[in-house]
């Protein structure tokens, strides 16, 4: 299946210049969503994973299902601020500025295969940030996957270690 033909591009949002990869219209076609996650959850399975680990919000979005699929849990990296329990946290680089992500203290155990997964790969920020909070628990990133991969921002050079999986590059 096609899936690009699912996702649609919006000229100019969120500012001028950047053409936005919207995949509410993929998630809204049931057979897609459907597909895309089969497509994540057969890669999972030949990484033998233990769990699914995604950040906000639409790592969710695509870790969630693929956890459900198979029968592991589903870890959420959040913002700073926004987990009730004890955390562990990173601080990364934005454009403008830094931001936090933070994950439970006991939400991975040593030694457990996890699989992160997001919607997007862009400049790799988000995610090297979520790798370091997977090692700093003990756990062993077996593999990351996508949906979309924006292959002219070089996010992949950050995570020349990993194995990556997308569906779609733009």
């Amino acid at each position: 299946m096609d899936l690009k033909q699912f996702v649609t591009i919006v000229p100019d949002w969120p500012k001028p210049g950047i053409k936005f990869k919207d995949i509410t219209t993929l998630m809204d076609n049931g057979e897609a969503y459907r597909y895309a996650t089969d497509q994540i959850v057969e890669y999972a399975k030949e990484k033998e994973i233990d769990l699914v680990v995604g950040p906000e919000a639409r790592g969710f979005i695509i870790g969630c299902p693929v956890a459900y699929s198979m029968g592991v849990g589903f870890a959420p990296v959040r913002k700073e601020g926004k987990l009730p329990r004890e955390t562990v946290k990173v601080s990364y680089g934005l454009e403008y500025g830094k931001d936090v992500l933070t994950i439970h203290r006991d939400a991975i155990r040593p030694g457990q295969r996890v699989l992160i997964t997001d919607d997007l790969l862009a400049t790799g920020g988000t995610i090297e940030a979520t790798i370091k909070l997977v090692e700093e628990l003990g756990g062993v990133v077996a593999g990351i996957a996508f949906l979309i991969e924006l292959s002219y921002l070089n996010g992949r050079d950050k995570l020349k270690d990993y194995d990556i999986m997308t569906l779609m590059e733009f």
